[in-house]
């Protein structure tokens, strides 16, 4: 009692983004009354919404919590991972959205697995069941249940540690809050949710940069841990892990906005090529804004805490510090993690959901009532995450970088390639797919990782895969329109 009196503004936050939530479900409903409606907005959602989603579905626990503990861990060189996501945030607005766009609207795609059979497989007979379309479903299925391991780890942790709610039971409530406007507002609840908790995770990251500053003794303090002896290693290249190493985390991590299929759908529900345009600034100046403010903490908590065991606990400790944060800043800053996390899971949850339902199930058994099914899919899919999540394996980051890992060597040349190549078959795809995921657990199994991450060599052997293929096939490939007229594959340009 004595705590709900202390934090009322944290309960009172919380008790009005739960309305908002609710409403933003009721709305999506609405507007969801189709299974396009459902999957992607009926293609009508402007590059400022969808812009703002990008990042906010990005930007999750992972990167208010795991990226802050890696700074504490390998110091500046971490920021390696910053400086690559918001180029390859740019890059991917610049040169996937437009032409990805363009292709969903011409034949319909609803998701990544609808892509990949469009673009390479030539015949509409069995397209549904075709191995390509199946394996590359258990791709995205498999990598999302990873991340939503992570994201409701890190959603226990907040309420275990802010609102001394056992981990169980956070992410229990996680879980029920998420799963309800998810799967009852579709895409348009998600989107519309993810504006809201965009600009909650803006404000929160300013919050948490200007108040562990100061009381590190503020931003020049920088230079008072560069002197100290046994803190160097954090201003070395190659302090804290090989810097190869890094490089290849943070291209495993960076690459995903290439090639996730929750940062891709963003693209299929855009009204048009213009407000691809609009999306782009907005997307990557918000996610330069997050992760410019939030990577530093951990260096900066080197001045702060001592005896740190666990880095994906920094964060938390230092909003729940009160020498650190006012007690407003800190009801502030729980909302704005737990939207974090939400933002992130909510999106994974419907990429996952449509694509288990549409792209595995319903090949082999159909049904008329394709929407009940997906949130049937939604609901199944996020119970599970949530029971794998109460003994979750690994820390935040590194869950989420193997996920990240999979989607980069499985579609990062089949989408690319395939909207900028006219060659490129099923089996091309099917190939580089095999090989790109044989790569990374033979290189992990042999302990490899230690000198040179995971993600080169199955990347540039994907990669390889693909090209060597592609240039042996004797023509372009052809693929059947959505009205059944064969037609030799283009470029989206």
């Amino acid at each position: 009692m004595n705590w709900m009196a202390q934090h009322w503004l944290a309960l009172a936050l919380l008790v009005g983004y739960t309305g908002a939530l609710l409403y933003n479900a009721y709305l999506g409903s609405q507007a969801s009354r189709g299974i396009a409606g459902y999957y992607v907005g009926n293609r009508e959602m402007s590059g400022i919404v969808v812009g703002i989603s990008f990042f906010a579905t990005f930007a999750s626990t992972n990167t208010y919590i795991g990226h802050a503990g890696k700074a504490y861990d390998y110091g500046v060189a971490w920021f390696t991972m910053a400086i690559l996501l918001v180029v390859f945030s740019w890059v991917s607005w610049r040169w996937i959205g437009p032409p990805l766009r363009r292709f969903a609207s011409q034949w319909d795609a609803l998701t990544i697995p609808d892509f990949l059979g469009s673009r390479y497989i030539d015949s509409s007979d069995q397209q549904s069941r075709h191995p390509l379309l199946q394996a590359s479903a258990l791709v995205i299925v498999f990598a999302s249940l990873l991340y939503l391991l992570a994201i409701f780890k890190g959603a226990g942790h907040l309420f275990q540690m802010f609102l001394y709610v056992p981990y169980e039971a956070g992410v229990g409530l996680t879980l029920l809050i998420v799963v309800l406007y998810t799967s009852v507002g579709g895409f348009v609840s998600v989107v519309r949710t993810d504006v809201m908790q965009g600009v909650l995770m803006l404000l929160g990251s300013v919050v948490i940069f200007y108040f562990v500053t100061r009381a590190a003794g503020g931003v020049t303090s920088i230079a008072t841990l560069s002197a100290l002896p046994d803190k160097q290693f954090l201003f070395e290249l190659n302090g804290g892990i090989p810097f190869a190493v890094l490089l290849g985390v943070s291209l495993s991590g960076s690459l995903k906005l290439l090639a996730d299929p929750r940062q891709l759908s963003r693209f299929y529900a855009l009204k048009d090529d213009a407000e691809v345009l609009r999306g782009k600034w907005i997307a990557t100046i918000g996610l330069a804004i997050v992760l410019g403010c939030l990577f530093p903490v951990g260096i900066y908590a080197h001045l702060i805490l001592t005896d740190v065991t666990d880095t994906d606990l920094i964060v938390p400790s230092l909003v729940n510090d009160a020498s650190v944060f006012p007690l407003w800043a800190t009801d502030f800053l729980i909302v704005s993690i737990l939207a974090a996390a939400m933002s992130s899971m909510d999106s994974v949850l419907l990429v996952a959901a449509s694509t288990l339902y549409k792209n595995i199930v319903a090949p082999f058994s159909p049904s008329s009532r394709e929407l009940l099914w997906t949130r049937t899919a939604v609901i199944g899919f996020s119970i599970v995450a949530a029971l794998l999540a109460l003994n979750p394996p690994g820390d935040i980051v590194e869950i989420t970088i193997f996920s990240g890992s999979l989607y980069a060597v499985c579609f990062f040349p089949a989408v690319v390639f395939g909207l900028y190549w006219q060659r490129g078959s099923a089996r091309t795809v099917l190939w580089s797919m095999a090989v790109g995921i044989s790569a990374l657990i033979v290189w992990i199994a042999l302990g490899l990782r230690q000198d040179l991450h995971e993600v080169f060599p199955a990347l540039v052997l994907s990669t390889l895969t693909y090209y060597l293929l592609s240039r042996a096939e004797t023509s372009p490939q052809t693929h059947t329109d959505p009205s059944g007229e064969k037609k030799e594959a283009t470029t989206w340009l």
